[in-house]
């Protein structure tokens, strides 16, 4: 199983971060801005659409406040596995980290989804103004 790692510093707050990532269906317009275009709401899933086009449907899986964090899954016929965990760490009262994990199913197309998470995180940066990419 493929696993994908990104530890991604921000020069925002821990609660401000965690209040974007927790809106499920903002993700277009909060979190990253630009990589995701548009977001709409399925009871417990989000359809979002890319900007390079491709859509998926990710299931909110866990929405933990007390340990920020917020998982979801995609599945479909080319994914035979997909969990992604996006938990915010407070580091002081302007600065936080996000450590992003996704693990999926097939191996093979864990380098697409490496390189989309690269444009992710750039649209991150970019909503949070003053990071650096």
């Amino acid at each position: 199983m493929a696993s994908i790692h990104n530890d991604i510093p921000l020069p925002a707050s821990a609660p401000d971060v965690w209040d974007a990532v927790r809106d499920f269906g903002a993700l277009h317009r909060r979190l990253v801005p630009g990589f995701v275009t548009a977001c709409t709401l399925d009871g417990d899933a989000r359809i979002v659409t890319f900007a390079n086009g491709s859509v998926a449907r990710e299931v909110l899986v866990d929405c933990d406040e007390a340990r920020q964090r917020l998982v979801y899954a995609i599945n479909n016929e080319r994914l035979k596995h997909y969990s992604a965990s996006v938990q915010v760490i407070a580091e002081g009262d302007a600065k936080c980290r996000v450590v992003w994990i996704i693990d999926m199913l097939p191996n093979e197309l864990a380098p697409y989804v490496q390189g989309q998470t690269r444009e992710a995180v750039a649209a991150m940066h970019k909503a949070f103004p003053g990071a650096a990419a």
